[in-house]
């Protein structure tokens, strides 16, 4: 990447929506400009999981403003990302199509574990480079995640579904707030928080660092009571509850370092991360710089000019797990970007890497459901894909890979309006040709072979002998020219 190229990510957190510009320098990122606005989407979602009218109005406003921001930001330059309530929100599709239209980027909502990767990366780049084992803690709105990692790698992590914002609404409505109403959501977080003890005692770590907002706003409150800055120990928490429960209400409360946009999910917050150290044995927690945000900065960097892409790691791992068979799925891999080159490699060289790479993981996961079933194996290997903890990706980037494998044999029908969509179409048909390529499990040479593109017509060239040395091809490659006859698209075989 070149030096004073910009980038910027936004974070659609539960309580905040945050958008943060860093400059690449030095392969280092230096802050140009944090926004963070107040949204509480979390308290929107009704008994059903829906997200209210108004909870989505309000997340629309604050992408209307970001996005004047982001102006003369390119695709490439942005990254939005989406966690807890958006995950759980049933008609979050609603929010999410207008919130593109408005901000004129995707946004990508991510896994719990991927979330939890995206935050030990941001901590980890703004803390010294150490061999130190960490423990990292991130409470947020509606979900609470943990992290064991050294370096820059995060090596355990699992995101559970406790966070200041429910916990406030469940446990101090209305602003109440008294002891039992402190032990009943500690209580309650520790059931939640339970599974954490056999993963994340003292033995696996070295340090334990808390990240972003109640984290930081207790921090911020322990400073204004005479306690050190960027730490937080187990009588400062005692303190600032010991004065919460006097207080009777949370709008009484009176507190150097208490801001306003906090008042009203501190308690549920607090609750939370007493529960943890009293679970996990905690004495001192530091308080990290580093964030949700920056994570996403750091992981656009490795994504789009690195070498290594995690996710490309995460493919490899399910290759192992899946039991897929490695060098079928190279040979595919070969054929389906060979042919894609052909039809595709006019596309902007951004737009062409980024639509080859997804298509090479496809070809690479194809086979990844034959474990289950031998006939239906596509079926469940888009189930898995839907379904399955894979670092580093979005949900909307596990569901095109799905799609892909689900698409790659068999009827097209079942995919419906997405053959509209002509990069996923020439994506999909060159991974269905692949397949054809390889289907007696062996290297076949497809080198004169020639994929043409002309509007919504598709047309692929054999050599006039190929009748006579691969007459097993051709007759599949004539069932694919019927398969695709009810299809928007128009595919033809000359020989």
């Amino acid at each position: 990447m070149q030096d004073n190229t910009q980038l910027a990510a936004i974070d659609l957190g539960s309580n905040s929506f945050r958008l943060e510009i860093g400059r690449f320098e030095h392969e280092q990122l230096q802050r140009v400009e944090y926004i963070k606005e107040t949204i509480r989407q979390g308290n929107g979602l009704d008994k059903d999981r829906n997200l209210s009218t108004d909870a989505m109005q309000r997340g629309w406003d604050c992408l209307a403003r970001f996005s004047e921001r982001l102006t003369d930001f390119k695709k490439k330059q942005v990254r939005v990302v989406a966690t807890q309530t958006l995950r759980e929100a049933r008609n979050r599709d609603v929010f999410l199509t207008k919130g593109q239209e408005i901000l004129g980027f995707p946004i990508d909502v991510v896994s719990g574990k991927e979330e939890a990767r995206l935050i030990y990366l941001g901590v980890s780049h703004l803390l010294p480079q150490s061999s130190e084992r960490r423990l990292v803690i991130d409470i947020g709105g509606r979900s609470t995640e943990l992290i064991l990692g050294q370096g820059y790698m995060a090596q355990t992590m699992e995101s559970y579904r406790v966070g200041s914002v429910t916990w406030s609404m469940k446990y101090f409505a209305d602003g109440e707030v008294s002891k039992e109403a402190f032990r009943q959501a500690e209580v309650a977080a520790k059931a939640v928080l339970d599974e954490a003890l056999s993963m994340y005692t003292k033995q696996h770590w070295d340090n334990v660092y808390g990240s972003s907002g109640t984290v930081g706003a207790i921090s911020d409150i322990l400073v204004g009571l005479g306690y050190a800055a960027h730490e937080i120990s187990r009588t400062g928490l005692l303190h600032i509850k010991e004065i919460l429960q006097k207080s009777g209400r949370i709008d009484r409360v009176r507190l150097e370092g208490l801001r306003d946009d906090r008042r009203a999910v501190l308690c549920g917050g607090l609750a939370v991360l007493s529960a943890l150290f009293e679970l996990l044995d905690i004495d001192t927690l530091l308080v990290a710089d580093g964030a949700l945000r920056q994570g996403v900065l750091y992981d656009m960097v490795e994504r789009g000019w690195s070498a290594t892409d995690v996710r490309s790691n995460t493919v490899t791992r399910m290759i192992s797990t899946f039991k897929i068979d490695p060098v079928q799925a190279q040979r595919v891999t070969k054929v389906a970007h060979m042919l894609f080159d052909q039809i595709m490699s006019k596309q902007d060289m951004a737009t062409f890497d980024s639509l080859n790479r997804k298509l090479g993981w496809a070809a690479q996961l194809h086979e990844i459901g034959s474990h289950i079933s031998h006939s239906d194996y596509h079926k469940h290997g888009a189930y898995i894909l839907e379904n399955v903890d894979a670092i580093g990706f979005a949900q909307h980037e596990l569901h095109r890979l799905g799609l892909l494998v689900l698409g790659h044999k068999g009827k097209l029908k079942k995919l419906g309006e997405h053959l509209s969509d002509s990069n996923f179409a020439c994506q999909l048909l060159t991974l269905r040709l692949a397949v054809i390529a390889c289907h007696a499990r062996a290297n076949s040479d497809w080198s004169a072979v020639r994929l043409n593109i002309k509007n919504n017509s598709l047309t692929l060239q054999v050599p006039s002998n190929w009748a006579q040395l691969y007459p097993q091809s051709v007759h599949l490659l004539k069932q694919e020219v019927e398969a695709w006859q009810k299809s928007p698209w128009l595919f033809q075989l000359k020989i």
